[in-house]
């Protein structure tokens, strides 16, 4: 297995948007859609530099050691998915976990769960705590700010402040929005 990053650490999980819907809609042939999701999926995280922390029926936790490589994936696998049948929400929360021989432990890992079931399939939900940076940058705090001006390339939008099922603090919501204008 592959060592978990450590120190500041930037999650993302996944959700199959509708999964038992599309299980009773395509029968047997939804294990064959399942797969080629989890294919799709793996191969962008591992060009992220992704770590698999744990997957459950259709979902991930993913771990990156930057979050610039986590939006990144989360963006790559969402697009690569396409139109397909399977929507897959995506959210991602950097934060300072405890690492122990069974994984990850903290209130970061809950609050990243949290986030990726505040999205539909298709969004990529993210956070931090408190107000958003006002500035933008590669490091795992500063890269999810609002951008100043349209630019090419990832974005991010204001979503709002949540509170979010059994935290105890509120945190600011933003989702991920790729640009492809030439």
């Amino acid at each position: 297995m592959t060592a978990l990053p450590q120190g500041t650490v930037t999650f993302l999980f996944t959700d199959v948007e509708g999964s038992t819907r599309l299980l009773q809609k395509h029968g047997d042939r939804y294990a064959d859609l399942l797969a080629e999701h989890r294919r799709v999926l793996r191969g962008a995280f591992a060009r992220h530099g992704g770590v698999e922390v744990d997957t459950q029926g259709d979902a991930f936790f993913v771990a990156f050691g930057k979050a610039s490589a986590a939006l990144a994936a989360a963006a790559d696998g969402r697009d690569a998915l396409g139109r397909g049948p399977i929507r897959v929400r995506m959210g991602v929360h950097t934060g300072e976990p405890l690492v122990t021989d069974e994984g990850y432990v903290g209130i970061d890992v809950h609050r990243a769960a949290r986030i990726a079931g505040a999205g539909h399939g298709g969004q990529i939900p993210l956070s931090w705590p408190g107000s958003p940076p006002r500035r933008e940058s590669s490091s795992a705090q500063g890269c999810c700010g609002p951008p100043s001006r349209p630019k090419k390339g990832p974005g991010r939008s204001a979503s709002g402040r949540t509170k979010g099922t059994h935290m105890p603090h509120p945190f600011s919501r933003m989702q991920v929005s790729i640009s492809t204008v030439d």
